[in-house]
C-alpha cells in the first residue's frame, strides 16, 4: 500500500483521521485503463506503477484499491469497500449485494449465444443443451427468466473451442465483430443476452457513503464534457432566433453584443456528435467566426 506521506506529502493530524471514500478499481485490462483515465480527468490521483495495489489521495478524500475486476462487486457488496468501477456483466455475474449507480460509457460489450450452423432455430432449442460460458451467473439468470432448463458449464477461457472439443453444444460469450465465432465455425443464435459496459456500483440497500455525491458529480462532469463541446459564433440580431433553434444549449445560450452594430456573439454547449454539420448549418443562416472548443470538465 502506498503510504500517505509518499502519495501526497505530509498531512496534518486532522487529515490522517478524516474519513476516506474507499473505491475499488480494476487492476488490469481495458476497464483498468479507461477507469484510471476518467478518474484522472475528474481530478483524482492515479498510480504510476501497475504493481501498486492501493493509493491514497488525501487531498480529495479517497483511497483507491486495484483489484481483479471479477472481485470488485463482492468487495462492495460486503461493505469492505464503499464503491467500485466494474463491468455490468461482472456485477450481475457475481450475485453480490451491489447495485449499479451510474453507467460510465466505456467498456461496452454484448453477450450472445452461438452454436454450429443449423443447431438451433430459436432460444427454446437451448433446452437440455450444454452451454459453455465464463459468465455462469448471467447465463443462468437469462435462462431462468425464460423458463429454459439447460446445463451451464463454467469455462475461464477459450470458450469458442468448447464445442469442437465436445465440452458443450452452445456457447455464451462476448461478441464484437463476430469474426472469432466465424473462425471457429459458429454462428450467433437468438437474442442478446446482455448489453454491458463499465458501471459505478454501490452496496445495495445501504446508506450513501460519505463523499459519494461529490465523487459521482465529478464523474458526471467528465462524462458530460466528453459528450458536449462549446460552440461560439457571431450572428446578426435578425437571425438570432433561427440560430438559437439550432443551438439551444443546456440552460439557454449566452449572448453578448458585439462592437459591430446589429450583431451578437453566441455561446452554447452542443453535442459533440454532429457538431461539424451544425457548424455548416449555422454558416448557411449567416453565422460567422464559428468556433468549437473542447470541454475538459463541468458542473451542471
Amino acid at each position: 500500500m502506498v503510504s500517505t506521506s509518499s502519495a501526497t506529502g505530509a498531512t496534518s493530524s486532522s487529515d490522517q483521521f478524516a474519513p476516506l471514500l474507499r473505491i475499488a478499481i480494476p487492476n488490469k485490462g481495458s476497464l483498468s485503463v479507461a477507469a484510471s483515465e476518467i478518474l484522472r480527468e475528474a481530478g483524482y490521483r492515479q498510480r504510476s506503477d501497475s504493481k501498486e495495489l492501493s493509493l491514497l489521495d488525501t487531498v480529495n478524500g479517497v483511497e483507491f484499491f486495484y483489484l481483479r475486476p471479477r472481485d470488485i462487486a463482492l468487495y462492495v457488496g460486503e461493505g469492505t469497500l464503499d464503491i467500485g468501477i466494474t463491468g455490468r456483466d461482472l456485477l450481475l455475474d457475481s450475485g453480490a449485494k451491489a447495485e449499479e449507480a451510474r453507467q460510465l460509457g466505456f467498456g461496452r460489450s454484448r453477450f450472445r449465444f452461438a452454436a454450429r450452423p443449423g443447431t438451433l432455430d430459436t432460444l427454446d432449442d437451448l433446452a437440455g443443451k450444454r452451454i459453455a460460458t465464463s459468465y455462469v451467473g448471467v447465463v443462468r439468470r437469462f435462462l431462468e427468466e425464460r423458463g429454459i432448463e439447460a446445463e451451464v458449464v463454467r469455462l475461464d477461457g477459450a470458450v469458442e473451442s468448447s464445442i469442437q472439443l465436445g465440452v458443450a453444444d452452445v456457447i455464451a460469450d462476448v461478441v464484437e465483430t463476430g469474426s472469432t465465432l466465424k473462425a471457429a465455425g459458429l454462428e450467433i443464435v437468438g437474442d442478446v443476452i446482455l448489453d454491458s459496459e463499465a458501471v459505478l456500483i454501490t452496496r445495495a440497500d445501504a446508506p450513501e457513503p460519505a463523499g459519494f455525491e461529490i465523487f459521482k458529480r465529478r464523474l458526471d462532469g467528465v462524462l458530460v464534457a466528453r459528450t458536449y463541446v462549446m460552440m461560439d459564433y457571431d450572428i446578426a440580431e435578425a437571425d438570432v432566433e433561427a440560430a438559437v433553434a439550432l443551438t439551444p444549449g443546456l440552460e439557454g445560450p449566452t449572448m453578448s453584443p458585439l462592437h459591430r452594430e446589429g450583431w451578437v456573439a453566441v455561446r452554447a454547449m452542443v453535442p459533440r456528435e454532429g457538431a461539424q454539420q451544425l457548424m455548416d448549418d449555422l454558416y448557411e443562416i449567416g453565422a460567422r467566426a464559428i468556433l468549437l472548443t473542447d470541454i475538459h470538465a463541468c458542473r451542471l
